[in-house]
């Protein structure tokens, strides 16, 4: 019986910010060509000059400085009642946060970082090469948490890139498409890393998915469909030239709203590499008051959560300054309060062995 479903059911061009659906609250895009550094894993002065430093987002000669002085990036800052998931494809991010908790991390792989009742944390982005560019690519994907786990502890953890599985598919023409599984089950991708024990993602009627598809040119590959009949899904195409679903074609990067009932084939229809994002969740279906890092039920609750900060500062700031960065050695760790021994990728522990 063939579905009359609409594989396409709303569709938005593609910006800096993209659209989300519940139980997603949006998704950042950071695509920066920083320049070669100044040896103190900053951007040369030269290249700041005329800038809105303090709250750069000019994009300007490709770049954008945000928050950030000399280093890019974003000090330190609150959050209270959402989760954040943080992608790099390329370059690096120190973390810090009010935990004590510091990392490292790039090149593939995710931070997911569960504010709950409330934390601190900077996310600075070091040019560690004085010699050649230092390129910058990230999504930031912030999802929401439900009322009843608002207020939970705070909890950091990271996903090497090493250990995230994958699912590689060969069409009948041998043409590829990898898709990366950074929550939710795959067949065939192996067993999915745990979310945060109070994510909304590790919660089975969730059903929360976050994966990224790479298609080479011509490379078919069958979406199947969500386990759950309330599951919403958007799909982000952000590279590539063309592409058709369920034989319905798209021809510019969009973010789209797709029906997540039906198993559906993309077809990579262009002469270039085509590379999407899938969010994937059953809606919260809870009311959503946010004002900037703080993201409650009610008004009542982000001003409360406003007084906490003001109050509490979430724990304080162990950090000497705002915007700290972690040395000019290009490694990868995390380093946990209390913990013996930093986290490192699996590359890295077999050369410290």
């Amino acid at each position: 019986m063939t579905s009359t479903r609409k594989p396409i059911l709303e569709s938005a061009p593609l910006g800096p910010r993209w659209p989300c659906l519940d139980p997603f609250l949006f998704c950042a895009h950071h695509d920066d060509a920083y320049p070669a550094g100044d040896g103190s894993l900053g951007v040369q002065a030269v290249e700041l000059e005329g800038r809105e430093m303090g709250s750069d987002f000019s994009a300007r000669d490709g770049f954008s400085m945000y928050h950030g002085d000399s280093v890019p990036g974003f000090p330190g800052h609150p959050h209270r009642g959402f989760e954040t998931v943080t992608l790099v494809r390329k370059g690096l991010i120190d973390h810090s946060d009010s935990l004590g908790a510091a990392a490292r991390f790039g090149g593939g792989d995710v931070q997911w970082l569960t504010a709950g009742k409330g934390i601190q944390h900077s996310e600075m982005f070091p040019l560690l090469h004085s010699d050649r560019p230092n390129p910058l690519e990230l999504f930031q994907i912030w999802l929401n948490l439900p009322a009843h786990s608002k207020m939970v502890a705070p909890h950091f953890t990271m996903f090497w890139n090493e250990r995230i599985p994958r699912l590689e598919h060969a069409d009948a023409d041998g043409r590829k498409t990898t898709v990366t599984v950074v929550a939710g089950e795959l067949p065939g991708a192996g067993r999915p890393l745990a979310p945060p024990p109070e994510s909304w993602a590790s919660q089975a009627e969730g059903d929360v998915a976050i994966w990224t598809l790479a298609l080479e040119s011509g490379a078919r590959w069958t979406l199947p469909r969500a386990r759950g009949a309330e599951t919403h899904r958007m799909l982000y195409f952000f590279v590539g030239q063309s592409l058709q679903i369920a034989g319905q074609g798209v021809d510019s990067h969009q973010a789209l709203h797709i029906d997540a009932q039906s198993d559906l084939e993309l077809v990579n229809t262009g002469g270039d590499l085509v590379e999407l994002v899938l969010l994937q969740g059953r809606p919260i279906g809870e009311p959503v008051a946010q004002y900037g890092p703080f993201v409650m039920n009610t008004q009542q609750e982000i001003m409360q959560a406003m007084q906490d900060y003001r109050r509490t500062r979430f724990g304080g700031w162990p950090w000497k300054s705002d915007d700290p960065v972690h040395g000019s050695e290009w490694r990868r760790f995390a380093r946990y309060p209390g913990a013996q021994h930093d986290d490192l990728p699996p590359a890295a522990l077999e050369a410290a062995r």
